[in-house]
């Protein structure tokens, strides 16, 4: 089953997603409707103690939304420099900006070459997937733009996806063919690479090189907090493969992994997408494409017992920490941008 094959048979729920829709359209920005504490929308997997032990839990904190009117957000990521949200929005072809101070939103890049996924790096510097121009791109503090990947074996990447950025600069990412399968999230393109990679580039010498090579479709990606774990999404349910995480031990320094496996399954009929690590090394996803109830964020411990979720009126992207104290977590879902104060931090990682 390829990608539109996918979201076509997506419509076997479309009764139900056509009222979730609609429900997420007639929605202002501010607390979402019935929002009383403890928010009903964040569930803890264990009941007790009214669900406190969840990360998600804040005491007087529920979800919000905070921005509206895109037509498939993804690729969050917070500039602790600027003090802003940036994020993709990729068929509209542009990249927005939603400041820490005022809720103000912008546009941050436009023409964005139908950018996907966002990190920061540990100088401050914006990293890119685009899925129009086939590369990874970072943004220097002046302004300019740096190309980082665009080929391999002197052949052209798929559609870069996600990325993040190690702490010794190196760059690693995900390219499955979702950018060149079509016209609407980039432009419909002859695949080049033999295979969906995840690279990795030296921060130092750019060298570009596969460290896996057995996925259907890698996704989102992330470390964690202390870098010797790499988690890695395949949504390749959507191409006949299956929809899982997985973990692998990383070196980041001589760009190896070893030992992977499946970190956490149980998605399908629906995919996680993207995801980021908080300081305790819990894994937080995006979820969507199957039952609407199911729709929003699932947070996992480092050991992959699910802690609990957060129930959302769309379809989830992708989802980042941020703010000064980097406990706000901002999650892109569909057409809106939604956010929850939570009791832990995000990892610095990105």
């Amino acid at each position: 089953m390829n990608r539109r094959a996918f979201l076509a048979a997506s419509a076997a729920t479309a009764t139900m997603a056509v009222a979730k829709t609609a429900s997420a359209d007639g929605l202002p920005l501010g607390p979402l409707p019935e929002m009383r504490y403890p928010d009903m929308r964040i569930e803890s997997a264990d009941k007790r103690f009214f669900g406190t032990k969840f990360p998600a839990f804040a005491g007087t904190a529920g979800v919000e939304r905070v921005a509206t009117g895109f037509r498939w957000a993804e690729g969050p990521a917070f500039s602790r420099l600027g003090n802003f949200l940036v994020f993709s929005d990729i068929p509209n072809n542009r990249m927005m900006r939603l400041l820490w101070e005022d809720n103000h939103l912008s546009v941050f890049r436009e023409p964005s070459n139908n950018s996907n996924g966002n990190t920061i790096d540990p100088q401050g510097r914006l990293v890119t997937c685009e899925h129009r121009a086939r590369r990874v791109s970072r943004t220097e503090l002046d302004g300019t733009i740096t190309v980082i990947a665009d080929k391999y074996n002197g052949k052209r990447l798929n559609s870069p996806n996600d990325v993040v950025v190690a702490s010794n600069g190196s760059i690693w990412f995900t390219d499955p063919t979702y950018g060149i399968g079509g016209n609407y999230e980039g432009l419909k393109q002859a695949q080049e690479q033999d295979k969906h990679y995840v690279f990795r580039v030296d921060g130092k010498t750019g060298e570009i090189k596969p460290v896996a090579d057995d996925f259907t479709q890698p996704n989102g990606i992330c470390f964690s907090p202390d870098e010797k774990k790499l988690y890695i999404i395949d949504t390749g349910l959507t191409d006949g493969g299956p929809s899982h995480i997985r973990v692998f031990d990383c070196d980041i320094d001589a760009g190896k992994l070893t030992n992977g496996k499946v970190f956490a399954d149980g998605f399908a009929p629906g995919i996680t997408d993207g995801m980021r690590c908080d300081i305790d090394g819990n894994v937080w996803c995006s979820m969507g494409w199957a039952d609407p109830k199911e729709d929003g964020v699932r947070c996992y411990s480092p050991s992959g017992d699910l802690l609990g979720k957060i129930h959302l009126p769309e379809t989830c992207a992708n989802l980042c920490f941020g703010g000064p104290l980097r406990n706000r977590l901002f999650v892109c879902g569909s057409t809106s941008v939604y956010a929850l104060y939570v009791g832990t931090q995000g990892a610095l990682k990105p």
